[in-house]
């Protein structure tokens, strides 16, 4: 698999917290010296009230790309079926400008059934939203290349999932980075059936699509073994109201360290 840098990211979770906490937060997260700042698509808590404060995610990148000078942003993950996929590309486009080539679309096929029926959204099966994903993916890179201004960049997409006869296809397909939900043995495993729908769609997954995971553990628990099957892109979540960074922070050491040797 092709070297790259090793990175880490921050997921700030945008629930029970007023947006001055997330504010403050993406500044830190930033001052830490993380690489990508994550947040997520949901309209309520997905822990704890079930009901209680809640954020929209892509209102928040557009703040972000202002607040933020460095780091990369975006969703972990954008929920597909929210959006018209034209509309997301455009708002994509958008955010890309005034963040001055720092966004990462994120984008999955949606999974929470109380976002879909409390905003009345059609949730369907598992199935219709992968086809609905499948169906909206080449409108948006459709879409993104028809705008004026264009993109500062080829805006990364990363796409969320690990369904390995699906969803593993569309990243194969179509996505510059793979987030992949589990540990190191999941990671290598669904990268083996990745690679092997890179060759038959004939893109060179190994070369082109980044690696990415979750991580809630030290680095010196789990950070050799996740690296060594694959992943280049690490990302811890933070919860709201205090943005606790402190195993951030542990990340973002040990990036460094091995950056050196």
């Amino acid at each position: 698999m092709t070297s790259r840098p090793l990175r880490i990211a921050v997921q700030l979770q945008p629930q029970h917290a007023e947006y001055a906490d997330l504010r403050d937060a993406v500044l830190r997260a930033e001052e830490a010296g993380v690489d990508v700042v994550f947040n997520w698509d949901h309209f309520y808590p997905l822990t704890g009230d079930l009901d209680g404060k809640h954020f929209e995610c892509w209102t928040m990148l557009g703040a972000w790309a202002e607040q933020t000078e460095r780091v990369e942003i975006g969703a972990l993950v954008t929920g597909n079926g929210y959006r018209n996929p034209d509309l997301l590309a455009d708002m994509a486009r958008t955010v890309d400008h005034i963040s001055g080539g720092r966004l990462v679309l994120g984008i999955g096929a949606g999974w929470n059934q109380k976002d879909y029926e409390q905003f009345g959204y059609e949730f369907g099966t598992a199935g219709s939203r992968i086809a609905q994903l499948s169906a909206a993916l080449p409108r948006i890179r459709a879409r993104l290349a028809a705008g004026n201004p264009a993109p500062t960049r080829d805006v990364p997409l990363l796409i969320g999932g690990g369904g390995e006869k699906k969803m593993l296809r569309l990243v194969a397909e179509h996505a510059d980075i793979w987030h992949s939900f589990g540990d190191a043995e999941v990671l290598r495993r669904k990268s083996a059936i990745l690679d092997a729908h890179g060759a038959d769609v004939g893109r060179d997954t190994t070369r082109l699509v980044e690696r990415s995971v979750g991580v809630s553990r030290p680095p010196a628990e789990v950070g050799d073994a996740v690296t060594a099957a694959g992943a280049t892109l690490l990302t811890i979540g933070v919860d709201g109201p205090d943005y606790d960074l402190s195993l951030v922070e542990q990340w973002v050491a040990w990036r460094d360290e091995r950056r050196q040797d």
